[in-house]
């Protein structure tokens, strides 16, 4: 099953609710037509309402142009704005296969979390594995070492292909991590290769939980730490695979597509009857 969606002329829109950022996508006729990110901060529930308004505002459409919403995230549990809500693994795995059909792996570092998620021919989930008992690998973790070496985020990457020797850091506990950097800059440590070790570390913790799922290219990298080019090239080395795919679109908004993709399948249904046929999809 290929996810097509028929040119009715209808609006839908997907929010995912992260951690740390809200994002939002709205659809019409299977191309985004508009989105949204904003910080999640301290409520969840406003900040889906708030990227939300943004995303439908941003190709100037009203709230009552859009025919369906579901969301996802860990915010979706306080989402009255939405008329169902769907797993991320769900929605993820359905932006995925949406966005490239040959897409097998989906790898996906977010604010607090990492997920690996394995996908057969059809976009169907065959296995998926989650690391959201330590921060190590997260945004959280980049924002720390970020801190930690005075270099901008953003800039993190493209410091890291500046390398020019390969250390190690051993560990990958965010704790005992933060204090192996220290360590490594007060002895002299050029900061570019401990950002460039950092970025391996994180590449082999994420290949742990790839081994987890099966390891099938093509691996699609989506969330915030798919715009660091250095956590890039780190995966493609560890795992040595040829293609380490990241979306055209910003990466952070695969799991709000894959919503948005839900909620366009459901137009056909009354919605409660989309509710219903959801919620058996995301089990």
């Amino acid at each position: 099953m290929t996810y097509q969606i028929e040119t009715t002329g209808e609006t839908f829109v997907g929010v995912d609710v992260g951690s740390q950022t809200a994002k939002s996508v709205v659809l019409r006729d299977g191309e985004i037509i508009g989105h949204a990110l904003v910080p999640t901060g301290p409520k969840p529930e406003e900040s889906g309402a708030e990227v939300l308004s943004r995303a439908i505002a941003s190709p100037s459409l009203n709230r009552e142009d859009v025919a369906f919403v579901v969301a996802t995230g860990y915010g979706r549990v306080a989402a009255p704005w939405a008329d169902t809500t769907v797993t991320e693994i769900t929605c993820h795995a359905t932006g995925a296969h949406f966005i490239n059909p040959r897409t097998r792996t989906v790898i996906d570092i977010g604010g607090q979390d990492c997920k690996a998620i394995g996908l057969d021919e059809d976009g169907h989930i065959l296995d998926f594995a989650l690391n959201d008992k330590c921060a190590a690998g997260t945004g959280r973790f980049m924002e720390l070492m970020s801190r930690l070496l005075g270099v901008p985020l953003e800039g993190l990457g493209a410091l890291s292909l500046e390398a020019d020797e390969q250390i190690a850091i051993s560990s990958t506990c965010i704790v005992f991590a933060e204090s192996e950097v220290i360590s490594l800059l007060a002895r002299g440590e050029k900061p570019q290769n401990i950002i460039a070790a950092v970025h391996h570390a994180i590449a082999r913790r994420i290949a742990g939980l790839l081994h987890r799922v099966g390891l099938q290219q093509d691996f699609l990298f989506s969330g915030g730490g798919a715009k660091n080019i250095g956590l890039v090239a780190a995966l493609q080395e560890v795992l040595g695979a040829e293609f380490v795919w990241v979306p055209d679109r910003d990466p952070q908004l695969l799991g709000a597509l894959g919503a948005a993709v839900l909620a366009s399948r459901a137009s056909a249904k009354s919605k409660a009857e989309a509710r219903a046929a959801l919620a058996g999809a995301a089990r």
